[in-house]
């Protein structure tokens, strides 16, 4: 194993309220092909290297693992739990039990609080764990602003508990933040969106950043693991787009790394995913080393190809075949 990265190299990041967070994260969504234990393995690792944020979620299947894991690096006194910054989320069929979900997983990563907690989806609808894209819940509903802020205020709850520090969101659209944004009593900290050089979100992006919420990146590297469910022909892979490949090439690194280089300097915080030592390692290490210059950064700017790859066609309800319903792209909220 490496030694720990200095962590004096790492750019800083902030919440609206001043706290610290780092500025990538190793994600914990192994998809089908990694188990619990591989992954919990991979924080163990990931941890003693440097990184300080984990990106967890009850609906991943392995937060008792992971639990295990940190517990044991407290006990070690590899890391203090002041200094980690661990998240975790409400999957979609306990919108109406957030509390109970959330003192379940704080019980599996055995944590006295979480650092944010997530609404994963803005709607309940649910599906089984490893289904296909051809899978549909008959009550699956559209987006409704009303049950959305009723499931809202029991996260605003578990910060008034002290169950989490701060809450996010994850999954969506400019019209639904238009639509929730004045109503909440504690504003997101945070927000989880696909972003990646293929899709780069550049609308939804600019406008979390004037509203001082951190962009949480998932997919940075275009989520070559994502299940089968989530894959299309019309994909394009963000590590094989030439502007990536020449990048990657000139900077002598793998094109993810270019990934991950491109979204900290824009300023997200993406969150990786990796069992493989030597992969989580130079994830952390790149953004440390070897900056990407402004004409870089354009140039990919300019290559954005708005390729969802996440399009969760497995949430549309009865009425709605086109997955582009979920995301609102012509600026209205359908179905609502």
């Amino acid at each position: 194993m490496s030694s720990q990265l200095d962590l004096h190299l790492l750019p800083q990041r902030q919440l609206s309220d001043g706290t610290p967070v780092p500025p990538l994260g190793l994600g914990t969504f192994g998809s089908d092909k990694y188990g619990p234990e591989a992954i919990a393995a991979a924080v163990d690792g990931a941890v003693r290297y440097g990184y300080r944020l984990i990106d967890c979620a009850s609906v991943y299947g392995n937060e008792a693992q992971v639990g295990t894991v940190l517990r044991q690096l407290f006990d070690e006194g590899v890391v203090a739990r002041s200094e980690l910054f661990v998240t975790s989320k409400v999957w979609n069929d306990e919108h109406r039990h957030v509390a109970d979900a959330c003192r379940r997983s704080l019980r599996d990563l055995q944590l006295d609080y979480v650092d944010c907690y997530f609404l994963h989806w803005p709607f309940p609808n649910y599906h089984a764990p490893g289904c296909d894209g051809e899978a549909r819940n008959p009550d699956s509903k559209p987006f409704s602003v009303d049950e959305f802020m009723d499931t809202w205020r029991q996260l605003e709850s578990l910060v008034d508990q002290g169950l989490a520090r701060h809450i996010g969101m994850s999954n969506m659209t400019i019209p639904k933040l238009e639509a929730v944004l004045p109503l909440c009593r504690i504003q997101p900290s945070m927000i989880e969106l696909e972003l990646h050089p293929a899709f780069q979100q550049p609308a939804l992006f600019d406008y979390l950043i004037r509203r001082g919420i951190v962009p949480v990146g998932f997919c940075p590297i275009g989520s070559p693991s994502r299940p089968e469910r989530d894959r299309t022909s019309e994909d394009i892979a963000a590590t094989q787009m030439p502007v990536i490949v020449e990048l990657a090439a000139r900077h002598n690194v793998h094109p993810a790394l270019i990934c991950l280089k491109w979204s900290v300097q824009r300023g997200a915080v993406p969150i990786p995913f990796s069992v493989k030592p030597a992969q989580y390692q130079s994830n952390l290490r790149c953004i440390t080393e070897d900056p990407l210059t402004p004409e870089e950064m354009e140039a990919i700017r300019l290559a954005d190809c708005n390729c969802r790859l996440v399009k969760g066609q497995v949430f549309l309800w009865p009425g709605a075949d086109d997955w582009t319903a979920l995301w609102d792209v012509d600026g209205t909220i359908h179905g609502a």
